[in-house]
C-alpha cells in the first residue's frame, strides 16, 4: 500500500526540504536532459547551423509558456496552502480548476505558436540561413503544446501536496523515450531539427500521461475526477491573484531574452551556437536553484496555511544557504572546464570560444542568480508575487534591455551580452534581500490578530 502524504509542516525541516528537493534535483536534471541531448544530438549530427536554430528558438519558447507556467504556479500555492491547512474541498476546486486552465492554455499555445512562430522570428533578426530550421523546429514543438503544458499541471498538483517522488520516475521514464527517438528521428530518418522537437513533445505526452493516471488513482484527496474538471470562478480569482504576476513576470523577462537574442543574433550562427551551447550548460547549474526554490514555495505555502510562522522562516534560512552554496559549487566547475563542456555540443574553434567567453563571464555569479530566485519563491509561496514581479522586471527587462541598447551600439562588443546578465542578478538580488528583511512577508501579525 501507498504511503500517505505527510504536510511539510510536520518534522525536521531541513530534512523535510531538502528530502523534497533532492527528486525535484533529479527530476530537473533529466528535465535538461531533454534540451540538452536535442542540442548535443543536433549539433553533432546537423552540425552549427542546426544547433543555431535550436538555441535561437528557446528564447520565444519561454516567453510564449511563461505566462502559464506563472498561473500553473498561482494553482500550486493554493493547492498547498489548502492542503497544508487540510481544507479539503478548496483543495479539490483548486486542483480541478487547475486542469481547466491547462487545457484552456494548452489549446491557446498550439494555435498562437504555430501562428505567430515565423514572424517573431523575423522580428528577432534571426539569420536566413538558420530560419527555415528555425521555424520547423518551433512549430513542430508548439504543435504538442498541449503535453508540455498538462505535464507541467499535473506535476504542480503532485509537487504541491508534498510528492516530488512520483514526477521523478515519470521524467526518468520519458528522457529515456526522448533519447531514443532523437537518435531514430535525426541519424536514422533523417527528419532535421523537426526530429528533435519531435521527439521532445512525444516524451512529454508520454510523462504528462503517467502523471495523470498517478492522480486519477490515488485514493488521495486531491484525485482528479474528469467529470469534475471545470472553471470555479473564486478559484480563478485566486489564481489570478497570485499567479498572474508570476505569469507577466516570465513572460516579459523572457521577451526581453528574445530582444537579447536578438542581439547575439547580429553576431551571427557561431555565436548564436556558442551562446546556446553555453545555455544548456547553464541549465544544470539552475538545477539546485530550482529544486531548492521549489521546496522552497511548496514548504513555505503549507506551514503559512498552517499559520507556523517561525518553522516558515527558519525554512528559508535552510533553503537559501543550501540554493546558494550548491549553484556556486557548479559555477566553478563549469568555469573551468568550459572549454571541454562546450566542444562537446560543437567543437568548431569559434563556437567554442563564444561559449568559452559566456562561460567565464557569467558561471562566477551563479550566486546571485541562486539569491534572486531563492527571495522570489519565498515570496510566491507568501503570495506576494506583485512585489517580485515589479523587482524582477525593472532588474532583468528595462535595465537589461536599456544596458545592450546603450551598448552594443556603442562598442559592438559581445562581451556586454556576457555581462549583463550577472549585473542584473546582482541588482534584483540586493532589491529582493532588501524586502526580505524589512517587509512583513508573511503577514504574521494580521494572521495572529484574527486568531
Amino acid at each position: 500500500m501507498a504511503k500517505r502524504l505527510i504536510p511539510m509542516t510536520e518534522g525536521s525541516i531541513w530534512k523535510r526540504i531538502t528530502y523534497f528537493a533532492l527528486p525535484l534535483f533529479f527530476g530537473n536534471l533529466f528535465q535538461q536532459m531533454y534540451n540538452t541531448v536535442d542540442s548535443l544530438i543536433v549539433g553533432n549530427f546537423l552540425g552549427s547551423s542546426a544547433l543555431a536554430a535550436v538555441s535561437s528558438s528557446s528564447s520565444l519558447i519561454f516567453m510564449l509558456i511563461g505566462l502559464f507556467s506563472g498561473l500553473a504556479s498561482g494553482a500550486g500555492v493554493i493547492i498547498s496552502r489548502q492542503f497544508g491547512a487540510r481544507n479539503t474541498e478548496s483543495m479539490r476546486l483548486a486542483v480541478h480548476t487547475a486542469v481547466a486552465f491547462g487545457l484552456a492554455a494548452g489549446i491557446f499555445l498550439t494555435v498562437v505558436g504555430i501562428a505567430l512562430s515565423p514572424q517573431i522570428l523575423i522580428w528577432m533578426s534571426t539569420p536566413p540561413n538558420v530560419m527555415k530550421e528555425s521555424v520547423a523546429y518551433l512549430q513542430v514543438y508548439f504543435a504538442g503544446s498541449i503535453g508540455f503544458v498538462m505535464y507541467n499541471v499535473f506535476v504542480g498538483i503532485l509537487q504541491a501536496v508534498g510528492d516530488s517522488r512520483h514526477p521523478l520516475y515519470y521524467l526518468i521514464f520519458s528522457s529515456i523515450v526522448n533519447l531514443v527517438l532523437d537518435i531514430v528521428f535525426i541519424r536514422y530518418f533523417h527528419t532535421g531539427v523537426g526530429g528533435a522537437a519531435l521527439a521532445t513533445i512525444i516524451s512529454q505526452f508520454a510523462s504528462a500521461l503517467l502523471c495523470l493516471f498517478q492522480l486519477m488513482t490515488t485514493k488521495e484527496s486531491f484525485r482528479i475526477r474528469i467529470r469534475e474538471v471545470r472553471f470555479n470562478r473564486a478559484i480563478v480569482g485566486q489564481i489570478l491573484h497570485i499567479g498572474l504576476p508570476s505569469g507577466i513576470q516570465n513572460s516579459i523577462i523572457a521577451f526581453a531574452n528574445v530582444i537579447v537574442q536578438s542581439y547575439v543574433n547580429t553576431f551571427g550562427e557561431m555565436a548564436m551556437a556558442g551562446f546556446g551551447a553555453f545555455s544548456k550548460i547553464e541549465g544544470f547549474g539552475f538545477l539546485p536553484i530550482t529544486s531548492f526554490t521549489m521546496a522552497l514555495t511548496t514548504f513555505i505555502s503549507q506551514n503559512l496555511g498552517a499559520r507556523q510562522y517561525d518553522r516558515t522562516k527558519k525554512g528559508t534560512y535552510f533553503g537559501i544557504l543550501a540554493s546558494v552554496l550548491l549553484s556556486e559549487l557548479i559555477g566553478v566547475f563549469v568555469f573551468i572546464f568550459a572549454p571541454q563542456l562546450i566542444a562537446a555540443f560543437d567543437s568548431t574553434p569559434e563556437v567554442v570560444e563564444f561559449g568559452i567567453l559566456k562561460s567565464r563571464t557569467a558561471a562566477p555569479f551563479f550566486f546571485l542568480l541562486a539569491s534572486s530566485h531563492s527571495f522570489a519563491a519565498i515570496l510566491r509561496g507568501a503570495g506576494k508575487t506583485m512585489v517580485s514581479m515589479v523587482i524582477m522586471i525593472a532588474t532583468w527587462c528595462v535595465i537589461r534591455v536599456a544596458f545592450l541598447s546603450i551598448t552594443i551600439p556603442l562598442t559592438h562588443s559581445v562581451w556586454m551580452l556576457c555581462l549583463v546578465y550577472p549585473l542584473t542578478w546582482g541588482l534584483s538580488a540586493i532589491a529582493l534581500f532588501i524586502y526580505y528583511l524589512k517587509a512583513d512577508w508573511m503577514q504574521s501579525k494580521g494572521a495572529k490578530k484574527e486568531d
